[in-house]
């Protein structure tokens, strides 16, 4: 079996085939991260208040043109984060579950131009299981089986997470479990949106329930997912996020199915609401 350039290549391709609106770029080691037009480096949201300020006034005017009214600063904070985390983490998710491969990125290896969609990214290090032809790449560290590579995709997302928890938290006026309850269902929903397009919800899910079975600090909480039945039998999927992202200040009628203000019988309508249009 041939060993790619890149152990992460054909993850990369297949996310932004299956989400297009995502587009990762991947340099070396010691190459300097994209800075300026458009583009901000994770370091600079987790250490320079100014870049913080820069990032969050776009959230705000974006939220005045597409709703008509300022949102709370912690709201205006919240957006932006999970802005920032939600493709942060498919950063280490999709080529553990594509390909049993998880990179490091650590806070300074990442840079974001949220306007275009892209991410540019270097990779010091991974970790895969043995008999992966990757294991013979610079940067390669063997795993002892799946568990072990679980911990390692909590581990590389929390490293990677954590600076900004801090940075953003204070202003999203949240600490400890809720902030780490976001970032649990960041990766949770992310990977499920992902592996939906690319036909493998089913695996996703029950490789998610791995991941995040509920006792794995600093995650908050469990995947979640829990079946309701639908008007015809059929079970419909959902499942309970952790944390509220705060739309409902915005739009109180407009919460989303997986929302914990959104009672059952709300879920089960949106959930069959596609299906009858």
């Amino acid at each position: 079996m041939p060993v790619p350039a890149s152990p992460l290549v054909d993850a990369h391709a297949r996310l932004t085939a299956a989400y297009p609106g995502l587009t990762i770029t991947e340099v070396t080691p010691d190459h300097p991260l994209p800075q300026g037009d458009g583009w901000v480096t994770a370091a600079s949201l987790a250490a320079d208040a100014a870049a913080l300020e820069a990032f969050l006034a776009w959230d705000d005017t974006q939220i005045l043109r597409d709703y008509g009214q300022r949102g709370r600063p912690d709201v205006v904070a919240s957006f932006a984060l999970h802005r920032y985390a939600w493709p942060a983490c498919l950063l280490f998710t999709v080529p553990w579950f594509l390909h049993r491969r998880v990179p490091r990125h650590r806070v300074t290896d990442v840079s974001y131009d949220r306007t275009a969609g892209r991410m540019t990214v270097r990779t010091a290090s991974f970790a895969c299981l043995p008999g992966d032809p990757a294991a013979a790449l610079p940067g390669a560290r063997v795993v002892d089986g799946e568990e072990a590579l679980r911990a390692e995709v909590r581990a590389a997302v929390a490293e990677h997470l954590e600076p900004l928890l801090a940075a953003f938290g204070p202003r999203m006026r949240r600490r400890g479990r809720a902030l780490w309850g976001m970032v649990t269902d960041e990766v949770v929903e992310g990977l499920w949106y992902v592996a939906q397009v690319l036909g493998e919800e089913e695996r996703a899910r029950r490789e998610l329930e791995l991941l995040l079975p509920g006792a794995t600090a600093p995650y908050a909480g469990s995947a979640a997912f829990r079946e309701l039945p639908g008007p015809d039998g059929a079970p419909l999927r959902t499942r309970d996020r952790i944390s509220c992202c705060l739309f409902y200040t915005l739009r109180p009628d407009d919460t989303c199915a997986t929302c914990p203000r959104t009672c059952d019988a709300d879920r089960i309508t949106r959930l069959t609401a596609p299906a009858a249009a």
